[in-house]
């Protein structure tokens, strides 16, 4: 099963080219993982998946097509330019797990990319295993790689 996440464009995030940074993806990629290890574990009755801390291990993004900010004239006030960015779950392990997501700009797929998130042990400054009950709710959302 995919998590779905709408995020909204700013004006910081264009590039001289009138096109969104690629620096930015990133944050747009943080954003959507934030609002499902932080916001929808909460919602589905557990711990946020960083209440005892998460790290991460690893970034990859791929470009595939530049997103251009746009904007509209109206009187009324236009809904804020935005990007649909579905994310899943891969090798679901003792200690870290990678989210997999897609960039949509609009029903184009703009970008990839993967993130390895590693549980943490804050006070101890380690890697931390895994709960069963983050186990079981990451698992509604892996798909194999």
């Amino acid at each position: 099963m995919r998590f779905v996440h709408h995020c909204a464009l700013r004006w910081s995030d264009m590039d001289a080219y009138g096109h969104v940074n690629n620096t930015r993806f990133l944050t747009l990629y943080e954003e959507a993982r934030v609002a499902f290890i932080y916001v929808l574990a909460k919602e589905r009755g557990g711990p946020s998946l960083v209440d005892d801390g998460t790290v991460i291990a690893r970034h990859e993004i791929d470009y595939l097509r530049p997103v251009v900010y746009r904007t509209h004239a109206s009187e009324a006030p236009p809904p804020p330019p935005h990007v649909r960015v579905e994310l899943w779950i891969e090798n679901v392990r003792g200690a870290q797990f990678t989210v997999v997501y897609e960039l949509f700009d609009g029903d184009r797929l703009a970008s990839r990319a993967r993130t390895v998130c590693v549980l943490f042990d804050l006070a101890g400054q380690r890697p931390r295993r895994m709960t069963e009950w983050e186990r079981d709710f990451l698992s509604r959302y892996e798909v194999a790689a």
